[in-house]
């Protein structure tokens, strides 16, 4: 595997029309979690990348799983439960604002992941190690699964990426400052967006920002702005990279996972931070065009249709 991810994928469903969910008769059904959007969006970029996971032991479990591997992406180290559920999520689509998400994911299979779940060698074989907060958030046990994966990685020299991906609904602002704070602090990359950089902080600038997380222990952060693209630090430089326009936004959820993708494959074709950084913004931009987490992920040949040696980003 070139990235190996760690986390809970959900069953999506999203309503056909707009308006509170009570109204709505008919959903469309699909998937969504952060770490396999990773997954999936990095295949479609021509890399080898794992979703390591547990789902519950039913049909949308089969579902779940059936659908990433589709994509390309390696399923092989899931977990079937027999006793906990696959989790489930609506979005509840609003007229010029971005939807609403419900969960229902109290008690999923994936919120029983250990320790024990993980396969050393599989995670030795990588080259990156992609992880978000949301499965910290989730419960005692998936953070002990956690400290194990990025013991492993770090005993092999794998790269440990975190994205902290603050969920409010699962947990506090301080609990998740806590935790995250503490998780990064054993991470060569952390790649929050800026309000999440804030909470994890207390800062509200980019620049003092990414100096607290490199303080922390981190080798390179990089802070998601939206519109206005990405900034990144490392102990050596410091840059602005501009976003991509988009015309219509149609759904924001899953851009921040096209951009962890496009960023870690620059990383994987041995990029400079600088044009890794401008391929997530890029990917990211996709995402936002199409309703759904992964439906607007582009594949290489759109984004490099004649020559990959190129420059691709101008």
């Amino acid at each position: 595997m070139d990235v190996v991810t760690i986390g809970e994928t959900m069953v999506l469903l999203t309503p056909g029309s707009v308006g509170p969910l009570r109204y709505v008769t008919k959903f469309e059904k699909t998937i969504g979690g952060a770490e396999s959007n990773v997954a999936i969006a990095l295949a479609r970029l021509g890399h080898a990348a794992g979703w390591v996971s547990r789902l519950g032991d039913d049909e949308f479990g089969l579902y779940v799983r059936n659908f990433i591997r589709g994509e390309g992406v390696d399923t092989s180290r899931v977990v079937f439960d027999e006793k906990y559920p696959t989790a489930v999520f609506f979005k509840e689509r609003q007229a010029n604002n971005e939807p609403k998400v419900y969960y229902y994911r109290k008690g999923s299979a994936a919120s029983e992941l250990t320790p024990d779940d993980l396969d050393e060698s599989y995670i030795a074989g990588a080259k990156f190690l992609h992880l978000t907060g949301i499965t910290a958030a989730l419960s005692s046990s998936c953070r002990a699964m956690m400290d194990r994966a990025i013991e492993i990685a770090r005993a092999h020299q794998l790269t440990v990426v975190f994205d902290p991906n603050i969920r409010l609904k699962l947990w506090s602002k301080e609990e998740a400052r806590e935790v995250l704070m503490d998780i990064s602090s054993r991470c060569d990359i952390v790649m929050p967006g800026i309000e999440e950089g804030e909470i994890m902080t207390g800062e509200t600038e980019p620049e003092k920002i990414a100096a607290r997380l490199l303080e922390n222990g981190a080798k390179v952060v990089v802070l998601k702005l939206g519109e206005k693209g990405a900034f990144y630090a490392t102990q050596d430089s410091v840059e602005y990279v501009p976003g991509y326009p988009v015309h219509e936004i149609v759904d924001p959820i899953g851009a921040g996972d096209g951009f962890a993708a496009g960023f870690l494959s620059g990383l994987l074709r041995g990029w400079s931070l600088s044009k890794a950084v401008m391929l997530g913004n890029r990917v990211g931009a996709f995402a936002l065009s199409v309703v759904g987490d992964v439906e607007g992920y582009p594949f290489w040949n759109r984004i490099a249709p004649h020559d990959e040696r190129k420059e691709v980003l101008r």
